[in-house]
């Protein structure tokens, strides 16, 4: 953890609207992340995609799982496929102790995550 600001980029590039958050995802960044990734849900088709690159997340607590779980409950309701990548170890690892990555779709890089 910490104290640096949570910045978060998004970009279209074909069907698919690529969110990459920089920094921790933790009860001080998860609700500007909760957020964007609203607005940009309620933009999405049914039939697109949401990728989220976790790649320059070096942590993530409850409060971050919490909004990735609001996320995966926005794309099943609104049909559009929600991937993530890059997830790095340790954010990894909170996935699979919450056992979150049996239910997510995960890939290891954007490039995979892309051609999903």
């Amino acid at each position: 953890m910490n104290d640096s600001a949570l910045t978060i980029i998004s970009r279209v590039e074909g069907d698919a609207t690529i969110v990459s958050p920089a920094g921790d995802i933790d009860l001080n960044g998860a609700p500007a992340f909760k957020s964007q990734l609203r607005t940009i849900q309620s933009a999405l088709k049914p039939g697109g995609r949401l990728v989220i690159d976790l790649s320059a997340v070096p942590y993530m607590d409850s409060s971050g799982l919490a909004t990735m779980i609001e996320s995966m409950q926005a794309a099943r309701r609104q049909s559009f496929k929600l991937i993530l990548c890059g997830l790095t170890p340790r954010v990894r690892a909170i996935f699979e102790i919450a056992k979150l990555h049996t239910v997510f779709t995960i890939k290891g890089t954007l490039a995979e995550a892309l051609a999903a």
